[in-house]
């Protein structure tokens, strides 16, 4: 079987959630049966997201190739439980310095170089190229390839792709492309009344680009009435049929239930000729989904979790964080409440500055069950999130440090407990005293883009008795993904050791720390790795499982039954000194316990309205 596209482009107004209805689309696709892959095409010139402010771009997904990728490619992976690589995510800035690569090689033969048909041309390639990789771990190419277009149609930076896409339609064929285009039917307050106006003159300008949308997915507050599908129908050139409502729902989870009620499968099918050919045997099976919606939806008993970062006035700039949360709370059948705590306001400077903002601050953190502090660059907010980690060791608060929340935890147990007032990182004081934190020697200080330490990277648990261990299974080593360029002084790790800091976790050369616990604290771990990148619905990431039981009161049950999950095939074996040799391959057996229930039904969704 060719394979078969579907185009997901947006209009009216940028942020409808092209990213949520495209993993929506490939979720309800997987459930017929197909095998599904995802692409995300970014119009920025940028090569990767790797350099751009939270603020603006939101957080930066790492992929386990050590690609730094746009936000939607963790929808993707999440949605559909698969693993992509920096292929999936197509830029401007890719595009061209490919073209430019193949230019200075000569490989143009003194033609002269243009937007088209080169840079078409390239991007057409590229989305063929990558399409027949499989990401979901089985053998041989995807059924279904399901194409994200970022930005809004008639923005100047997306007309390449729009070009380029128009003519892929004609180069795979009828039958193997559908474009499916996501629109805003507002209400006007002053009148009360749903209007089409604005997806009608988005269909306008699809069609002057080369491009007629199959499907139009409908943005709204409350339900389509009848007369506003029928109307967008007949001026917007689609079927009844083909037109779906996405209105607001209380979990993201009811969006591929969505889809599935009004027959966008059946839709998309009929326009890739599958339903003819029998490739589809069945109905999407969505069981799971419709579990995990409805229950979501139920939860009462809440968990408060205190986020303490700097990127706080954009949630976007966590939202793997808020995702893994998410998936830990419902599994462990408590509903998640993220009490946002911007670090800058905890710091004793703010308490002159802003009083009111600080005292907020304090009592949120003060009023949480488990603190989590995330990643970050710069020291702007590290003294406020050196505090909450103090906070939290002190008052026996669990605690997930992660990437730099796990070195300011180190900075402030060698401030707190052994008493060296100068300790410090080397990104905020290079002349520190007591360099807790330095730069990696393999980094660069002059390059930013793609120089830090990227990607999978293997952990090895040094400790059987250790809560990260058990939370993994009693696993001898794990794989996770990281994104930094500081890391622990091992230099200093024989003293935070004699201290009482525990250095559990180690990569392959036993000089690199990976994970740390204080043995005594109910639960206060750092890890030096990002776990949410990992995390699925179905199965949780189990460091996030672990702040969430702690915070909720579950931890010794759950470290019970996390004992039975099977640990990876490998055993390290440790010298003396603690280096790590490589590890010998053979069988390994954990002992098998009946696992929780509510393990398997885990969720991803978000507690409030939902804004896709």
């Amino acid at each position: 079987m060719k394979m078969k596209y579907v185009v997901v482009s947006g209009g009216v107004v940028s942020g409808l959630g092209k990213g949520v209805t495209a993993s929506s689309i490939g979720a309800v696709l997987k459930g017929c049966g197909l095998r599904v892959t995802t692409i995300k095409i970014d119009p920025y010139l940028n090569t990767d997201a790797g350099t751009m402010s939270p603020f603006e771009h939101g957080e930066v997904f790492v992929l386990d190739d050590g690609g730094e990728a746009d936000l939607d490619l963790g929808n993707y992976e999440r949605f559909l439980d698969i693993k992509l690589t920096r292929d999936h995510n197509i830029t401007t800035g890719k595009v061209y310095q490919a073209v430019i690569d193949k230019e200075r090689r000569g490989d143009y033969l003194g033609k002269t170089v243009q937007v088209v048909p080169h840079i078409t041309d390239e991007i057409q390639d590229w989305i063929e190229r990558v399409a027949v990789k499989p990401v979901d771990g089985k053998e041989g190419p995807p059924d279904v390839c399901v194409i994200e277009l970022g930005g809004t149609i008639g923005d100047i930076e997306s007309m390449p792709f729009i070009e380029a896409l128009g003519q892929f339609s004609y180069r795979v064929g009828t039958g193997n492309f559908c474009l499916v285009h996501v629109s805003l039917v507002p209400v006007l307050n002053v009148v009360g009344e749903q209007k089409t106006k604005p997806t009608q003159h988005s269909v306008r300008s699809l069609r002057g680009l080369g491009l007629a949308p199959d499907i139009l997915a409908c943005r709204s507050t409350e339900p389509l009435e009848e007369h506003v599908t029928a109307k967008l129908s007949q001026f917007c050139h689609v079927p009844v049929s083909n037109i779906v409502n996405l209105h607001d729902v209380s979990n993201i989870w009811h969006i591929p239930l969505l889809l599935r009620d009004q027959k966008a499968h059946e839709a998309i099918l009929k326009v890739l000729d599958l339903q003819r050919i029998g490739k589809v045997p069945r109905e999407p099976k969505l069981a799971e989904w419709t579990e995990r919606a409805n229950k979501l939806d139920k939860l009462k008993t809440p968990v408060k979790i205190a986020m303490v970062g700097k990127y706080t006035s954009l949630s976007d700039s966590y939202l793997s964080v808020q995702k893994a949360l998410l998936h830990a709370s419902v599994a462990m059948e408590r509903k998640l409440v993220v009490e946002w705590v911007c670090s800058c306001d905890l710091e004793d400077s703010a308490a002159k500055e802003t009083p009111e903002a600080h005292q907020k601050a304090w009592k949120l953190l003060k009023g949480a069950g488990g603190v989590l502090v995330p990643g970050g660059f710069g020291d702007r907010g590290v003294q406020g999130k050196i505090l909450a980690a103090k906070y939290a060791r002190e008052n026996n608060v669990p605690y997930l440090g992660i990437c730099l929340g796990m070195q300011v935890a180190v900075i402030e147990f060698a401030r707190s407990v052994m008493k060296l007032s100068g300790a410090n990182s080397t990104e905020f004081d290079p002349a520190t005293p007591s360099p807790c934190v330095i730069f990696m020697p393999e980094g660069s200080k002059t390059q930013m883009g793609a120089t830090m330490r990227l990607g999978s990277r293997r952990t090895y648990f040094l400790a059987n008795n250790c809560k990260s261990s058990k939370l993994y299974g009693n696993a001898i080593s794990v794989d996770e993904r990281h994104r930094h360029r500081y890391e622990v002084n091992p230099e200093m790790v024989p003293e935070l050791e004699k201290a009482g800091l525990s250095f559990v976790g180690k990569d392959e050369s036993g000089r690199r720390m990976e994970i740390i616990e204080i043995p005594n604290h109910e639960f206060f771990i750092g890890a030096q790795f990002h776990p949410e990148f990992k995390s699925r619905p179905g199965k949780p990431s189990p460091l996030f499982l672990g702040l969430i039981a702690a915070a909720s009161g579950q931890l010794d049950l759950l470290l019970q039954r996390s004992c039975g999950i099977a640990g990876l095939n490998s055993t390290p074996r440790c010298t003396t000194n603690g280096t790590v040799v490589p590890p010998v391959k053979k069988p390994y057996t954990a002992v098998k316990k009946k696992p929780l229930k509510s393990l398997v039904n885990g969720y991803y969704a978000n507690s409030n309205s939902i804004q896709i």
